[in-house]
């Protein structure tokens, strides 16, 4: 994605690996099922060559997952990317970001994860979420510093730039 004239980034992440761990645990629980099945009808060494080419798929998918998922906070916009051979790209300009929440199970906070979910202007057709930031705090002081340092910039009056979006 390319920045605009005076775009600065602000925050640049993917989800974090942690985010992935129940993935990471399904995928080696059941490479480990599979790998004990195949000892029992043809041998050890078989089973432990299918385990270990299981569990590598597992990793490398669970990688490419991860990595192909972008999150990107700018001084003008919020951008999620996903996918690498098909991309689907979500794009939301900055002043149209009207709240910003938070979302942390009790696994999540012990493994510092979370979600921060952005409700967007005239947007209740979709979902604007980064899913599985390290420290999503941080990613909400971002975007709230960016917001407030915009309203700064424009010394037109709050109410009277509302005004003159309706009409």
């Amino acid at each position: 994605m390319g920045l605009y004239r005076c775009e600065a980034v602000v925050f640049d992440g993917h989800p974090s690996w942690r985010a992935l761990l129940t993935f990471y645990a399904a995928g080696v629980g059941g490479a480990v099922a599979i790998a004990v099945v195949v000892a029992i009808a043809g041998g050890i060494g078989l089973a432990i060559l299918v385990g270990a080419v299981l569990m590598a798929a597992v990793v490398a998918f669970g990688f490419a997952k991860r990595v192909a998922t972008r999150y990107l906070v700018t001084t003008q916009r919020l951008s999620i990317r996903r996918g690498i051979v098909a991309r689907r790209v979500q794009q939301t300009r900055i002043d149209r970001v009207q709240n910003v929440n938070t979302e942390q199970s009790a696994l999540e906070r012990a493994l510092r994860i979370g979600t921060v979910d952005f409700d967007t202007a005239g947007t209740d057709d979709s979902e604007f979420r980064f899913v599985g930031i390290a420290a999503p705090g941080q990613v909400v002081e971002a975007v709230d510093r960016v917001q407030r340092e915009a309203v700064e910039r424009d010394d037109t009056p709050r109410f009277a730039r509302d005004r003159a979006d309706l009409a």
